[in-house]
């Protein structure tokens, strides 16, 4: 069934209001903001707390919006949109109540709540406007692909279908079941834990997600990183008893920033060439004639002026930062958001982890003078300091990434920009408080999220239980933030070695991939056959696995790794199994190509994961009613 066909079958409801009235966006607002964006808020919070990364929510949210606005027809693809955007905004900013447990880690002294939601939603209302600036560049004109954009966008159009909308909500109900029954089963009944799967229920339905090319990667660095720990240990790199991890996730980041420098030569080479000269093309200009701005360059230009200067006066008054680093942190942004937009146009990857890092060590580059107070105050201090300011670059790099990502779809969409635009800042809003929120929920019902990780003592410390509960929380994204500042800190020799081996592995193995992508032969060969498909697995995946998928490995423990891996093989496998079903089925009865994103493991695996996140909350309520009870 075509979109128009489908489409012309629905009759708005009656009791739907008017399209464009103050109902209308009270329901859309009222849905993505106390429904879907905390749940998928949840959800990101609970995957950087147990994973160190995050799934944004769109698809998932732009699904469940579909349901509310199908009496609309092929027009409810606009409210849809507008739910998605604040829905992935409200997620976005949750999923930083990392920054919570980091400021733990590194026993900085913690303001009171509503200090930490007026900065984090400072920060993301200047993030909002340095994204939208860049979109005239990025979406319109350099037109980048933005390939979950481009997938929400299909996504949005596809679900005027009532089949297809019935079967993605089915496929999330029957994962979030599994996803709530299996965490609560994994996390409580001692078989599951005998086999590691406590907790590891979200890592299965991440792999689900992203497939076997990105997952066998952190297996193999896994199971390079237990054989290597006996020598690591002997040479004096690591401690007897500690894991792999301490010294291997710097060999991570390392890998990252060698990546990173090949990527950014190449982006820039690009924006360059995409840049000088293009004229716009026949969609460019229909994509603008059909799509109201509703916002104009100077007014998001005066938008992202003002929000800066807020970002520096609340920093520098309510959270006590000094003046010089925030400024500088707040120019650094107009430089990540950009490259970042870039490579999540690209690639569909946002960087944040490696922009925040770089920020870190560009502070400490210019050291710790403009900390103020003696030389010994300033030396405990600049680590905080570095780390919050840091954090600037961190949520702005999130909310920007996300703001061009959403408006990529509102583009192929024909999406009011200014509507779209003050969705996601309202998303914001909630977004704030739920980052607090789970921040303080979490870590008031499982303590052992507050205990850091990089501190030997302070886990041998542990009672056992709480040491095996602590393997659950694997928290990669405050490990590799405190353990940036920590090697700033305290400098040590073999630390820099590892640094250093792992950018030279990073560069090296990006800079081959790219040669050989290349490589027009290769890239027909691997498209051609069975054998040509298996040998690109096996480069993929073995040989040159990209560095971004391949540093996982080493953030996190051999099970965690071993988990994620056999969720993206199991998926990847039956994604081959389905795609073949539908080929055949499409041949025989004229079924839909149904977009990838809304294949059966990434919608089920979604779902695992908001099921998982639902469970873990529930149990922590639960946990804190009976402490205070």
């Amino acid at each position: 069934m075509t979109e128009e066909g489908s489409a012309s079958a629905i009759a708005k409801k009656s009791w739907l209001p008017e399209q464009g009235s103050w109902k209308y966006h009270a329901l859309l607002v009222a849905v993505a903001m106390f429904v879907l964006g905390p749940l998928g808020g949840v959800a990101a919070a609970y995957m950087n707390f147990s994973l160190g990364f995050f799934i944004g929510g769109q698809v998932l949210a732009g699904i469940l919006g579909s349901a509310v606005t199908f009496g609309y027809g092929t027009e409810g693809r606009h409210g849809a949109n507008y739910i998605q955007t604040m829905a992935a905004s409200v997620a976005g900013m949750s999923g930083m109540a990392v920054i919570v447990q980091a400021m733990r880690w590194l026993n900085l002294p913690e303001p009171p709540a509503w200090q930490l939601v007026v900065y984090f939603l400072a920060i993301g209302c200047f993030g909002v406007g340095v994204g939208m600036l860049y979109t005239p560049v990025l979406v319109d004109r350099m037109r980048l692909t933005y390939p979950s954009g481009l997938a929400v966008a299909n996504i949005l159009r596809a679900l005027t279908d009532r089949r297809l909308l019935r079967r993605s909500i089915g496929q999330l109900g029957a994962g979030a079941g599994l996803g709530f029954a299996g965490d609560l089963a994994t996390s409580h009944l001692s078989p599951f834990s005998a086999i590691g799967l406590a907790g590891n229920v979200t890592t299965v339905g991440a792999g689900m997600i992203v497939g076997a090319r990105i997952t066998v990667p952190a297996i193999v660095v896994g199971v390079i990183g237990e054989m290597m720990t006996p020598y690591l240990v002997s040479i004096g790199w690591l401690e007897e008893g500690e894991p792999f991890r301490k010294i291997f996730f710097i060999l991570a980041l390392g890998t990252i920033l060698g990546a990173a420098i090949v990527d950014l030569s190449v982006i820039g080479w690009s924006f360059a060439r995409r840049l000088r000269g293009l004229p716009p093309s026949a969609e460019e200009e229909q994509a603008r004639a059909r799509a109201p701005r509703g916002l104009s360059t100077r007014a998001i230009f005066l938008w992202t002026v003002g929000a800066g200067a807020a970002v520096v006066a609340v920093a520098a008054t309510v959270m006590q930062l000094p003046v010089f680093y925030v400024a500088l942190a707040v120019l650094l942004v107009f430089v990540f958001v950009m490259v970042n937009g870039i490579s999540l146009g690209i690639s569909d990857s946002n960087p944040i982890s490696s922009a925040t890092v770089l920020t870190i060590m560009l502070f400490a580059a210019v050291g710790s003078g403009f900390v103020g107070g003696d030389a010994a105050e300033a030396s405990r201090t600049f680590g905080g300091i570095a780390f919050l300011c840091a954090t600037i670059v961190l949520v702005s790099c999130s909310v920007g990434g996300d703001m061009q990502q959403d408006r990529s779809t509102g583009w192929r969409l024909g999406t009011h920009r200014g509507i779209q635009f003050a969705y996601q800042v309202v998303g914001l809003t909630m977004g704030a408080v739920l980052c607090v929120t789970f921040a303080k929920v979490f870590m008031a019902a499982f303590p052992v999220l507050e205990v850091n990780q990089l501190d030997r003592e302070a886990i041998a410390a542990l009672p056992e239980a709480l040491r095996g509960e602590a393997a659950r929380w694997q928290s990669a994204m405050t490990y590799k933030f405190v353990g940036a500042v920590d090697a700033i800190l305290h400098p040590q020799p073999h630390v820099t070695t590892a640094l250093q081996i792992g950018i030279a592995i990073g560069l090296v193995t990006e800079l081959l991939r790219k040669l050989l992508r290349a490589w027009k032969a290769y890239v027909r060969f691997t498209q051609r056959g069975k054998l040509g498909f298996a040998t690109g697995f096996v480069v993929d995946a073995f040989i040159l696995p990209t560095p971004y998928a391949s540093s996982f490995g080493g953030f996190v423990d051999f099970t965690t790794s071993l988990w994620f891996g056999l969720g993206g093989i199991v998926a990847s496998y039956a994604q081959t199994l389905e795609k073949a079903a539908r080929s055949g089925r499409a041949a025989d009865v004229g079924e839909p190509e149904v977009p990838e994103d809304m294949s059966t493991n990434s919608l089920v695996g979604g779902g695992i994961i908001a099921g998982a996140s639902l469970a873990a909350l529930a149990y922590g309520i639960y946990r804190l009613l009976g402490t205070v009870l």
